[in-house]
């Protein structure tokens, strides 16, 4: 038998969804997922959740990039040194263009690969909880508490005007 179980509220409001994000903070639930149309910067806001650390994914993949572009070409030059006028072998200028493409496509690459890592697609919440309106016009705060915390959860949900309340086990 599962402790845990899932609480969720619809709303029609966002300002109402921040306020009672808010308050089950305040009153020690830490375990909540919130269900928006659109993005809103006032619900990312509230909820805290951390930066993503795809952008590191993308600083390594560009550096790499740029690592591979100065030895591919350099090595390349070196191995099959072809002397043209007064020019160096090895000469900066020329491997920039290669340079520069690696590191966007190495970037862009690693990007992606950080982004399907850190997806976590198998963390949704059930399906059961999924409310299809949340993809029209309404707002949904589900809170995952174990059992003794459920009336609490409730109250908060319907004193700040949910329209409905769901419950499932987790």
């Amino acid at each position: 038998m599962k402790d845990n179980q899932g609480v969720l509220g619809i709303f029609s409001y966002v300002d109402v969804t921040v306020e009672t994000v808010k308050k089950l903070k305040r009153a020690g639930f830490q375990k909540l997922r919130v269900f928006s149309p659109v993005p809103n910067h006032e619900i990312e806001d509230v909820m805290d959740e951390p930066e993503s650390i795809v952008r590191f994914f993308t600083l390594f993949g560009a550096m790499l990039g740029a690592a591979c572009g100065v030895g591919f070409t350099v090595l390349t030059s070196s191995d099959w040194p072809i002397s043209v006028s007064a020019k160096p072998i090895v000469s900066l200028p020329p491997f920039i263009v290669i340079i520069f493409e690696l590191t966007i496509l190495m970037g862009a690459l690693s990007t992606l690969l950080g982004l399907l890592i850190n997806s976590r697609l198998r963390r949704n919440a059930p399906s059961s909880m999924y409310d299809p309106r949340f993809s029209e016009d309404k707002f949904g705060v589900m809170v995952t508490c174990d059992k003794e915390s459920i009336n609490e959860v409730e109250n908060i949900l319907s004193s700040q005007g949910a329209e409905e309340i769901k419950f499932d086990e987790v």
